[in-house]
């Protein structure tokens, strides 16, 4: 893993880590857009448990896992060279995605975790990313833009209510208070 200079970088604030997320997010959406003939080629089954990696510069990287154990910054999907040859392109193109979207998330929030970032900081964090699309939403063609007021707008409008499921009751005003009476009974 030597493209990315990730040792040497430590975002230590909202924006730095929103820039590091967004430059690794980019790369990774080029192996699997742009480069993915070069990235395909990479992940041959036949060699160890690979990962891609994305860098805070935009690049990316087909490699083994860092060697030490616990590795600096969570590590990505190991192994997704082996279902390459066993599944459809795009198929296996969208499980990559997905793991990468995972791994994306697992990095910024460890750099909120390691500089202590309040409550406040980590949801203005989580809020930055969640107006991008996913990779797998780019990588699939799902990638429409949204933007911040729509997303909290609605989330906020409707907070407070539940869609039941079919196996269950609707939630009743009276059921609720029942069970915060017993949350405060028991404290």
């Amino acid at each position: 893993m030597d493209g990315g200079g990730s040792a040497l970088y430590n975002p230590r604030t909202v924006e730095e880590v929103f820039r590091d997320f967004k430059g690794r997010r980019a790369g990774m959406i080029r192996a699997l857009t742009t480069d993915v003939e070069d990235f395909h080629q990479q992940c041959d089954p036949e060699k160890e448990n690979l990962c891609l990696y994305g860098f805070p510069n935009e690049n990316w990287e087909v490699a083994l896992p860092a060697e030490e154990v616990p590795p600096e910054l969570p590590e990505p999907a190991l192994g997704i060279n082996f279902a390459r040859d066993g599944m459809q392109e795009k198929d296996w193109l969208s499980l990559v995605a997905v793991h990468s979207d995972a791994w994306l998330l697992a990095v910024a929030f460890y750099f909120g975790a390691r500089f202590g970032f309040d409550k406040a900081e980590r949801k203005r964090l989580f809020g930055m990313i969640n107006d991008l699309p996913t990779i797998y939403e780019v990588v699939n063609g799902k990638n429409k833009v949204r933007t911040s007021g729509t997303n909290h707008s609605a989330n906020k409008s409707k907070s407070n209510t539940k869609v039941p499921r079919a196996s269950e009751p609707p939630v009743t005003e009276h059921r609720r208070l029942s069970s915060s009476s017993r949350t405060r009974m028991m404290a």
